[in-house]
């Protein structure tokens, strides 16, 4: 599970991102609202462990560590960070990321046959600008999890492309419902309306507070129900 807990970030002459707590659990889709593109940029940078806090704290499975929250996290397809350069064609874009993961060369999957095991390869002279937005997402999605540290996913603004909300939803679900059951979080400039499942805003604490929930059990406790009270009062009017 991340914990991002009262999570800032500063800018040069104001802040990036005011302190922001949320959870986002294993095998979850969690989406957050930012703002702006600054915000959900500099929110997916502190998530995911590629920024250095300012205040606050962000921990996987209670390790603050930062190194070991990036050790695990995944940055996926951050605008102006990491998203994919417009000049390259997907066999070797998938090339380039497949030679970025630790461990020997000799164990490197080719690019073929990494596309072809992922039913890509229909896409391997494309370029990458050109391809839809839903096998972007899937092919994007698809190389952060080759490897095989990573348990958490973030990606930034994955609503920024032609795709209905409906459909980069069902392919993050699907991420996070599949073998490897990763974390995942999508910072978006606004929440799906018919999302149904776990949310968080930006700058906001999201954090359950089970103190306040416990009070405010008790309190409901403590009061009368409405139709006993209503019961007790028939009874000694018939008494009396």
């Amino acid at each position: 599970m991340l914990l991002a807990d009262s999570l800032s970030i500063d800018g040069h002459h104001a802040p990036l991102l005011r302190p922001t707590s949320l959870v986002a659990p294993a095998s979850e889709l969690t989406i957050v609202s930012a703002p702006t593109q600054e915000s959900r940029t500099a929110l997916s940078l502190g998530l995911s462990a590629r920024m250095k806090p300012d205040g606050g704290s962000v921990a996987w499975e209670a390790d603050a560590d930062i190194s070991a929250v990036r050790h695990v996290s995944a940055l996926v397809d951050s605008p102006e960070i990491n998203e994919p350069e417009q000049h390259l064609r997907v066999k070797d874009l998938v090339a380039e990321d497949l030679a970025l993961l630790p461990g020997p060369f000799w164990g490197t999957v080719s690019p073929a046959r990494w596309l072809a095991s992922h039913r890509l390869d229909h896409l391997a002279n494309e370029w990458v600008d050109a391809i839809d937005a839903e096998d972007r997402l899937h092919l994007l999605a698809s190389l952060s999890l080759q490897d095989s540290n990573v348990k958490l996913l973030v990606f930034d603004s994955p609503d920024r492309h032609d795709l209905a909300d409906s459909d980069w939803v069902r392919i993050l679900q699907s991420v996070a419902a599949g073998r490897r059951q990763p974390a995942v979080v999508a910072v978006v400039q606004r929440i799906p309306e018919e999302w149904d499942g776990r949310t968080a805003v930006a700058e906001q604490d999201n954090l359950p507070h089970p103190a306040l929930e416990t009070a405010a059990a008790a309190e409901n406790a403590s009061e009368p129900d409405a139709d006993t009270t209503a019961l007790d009062t028939t009874d000694r009017e018939t008494d009396a």
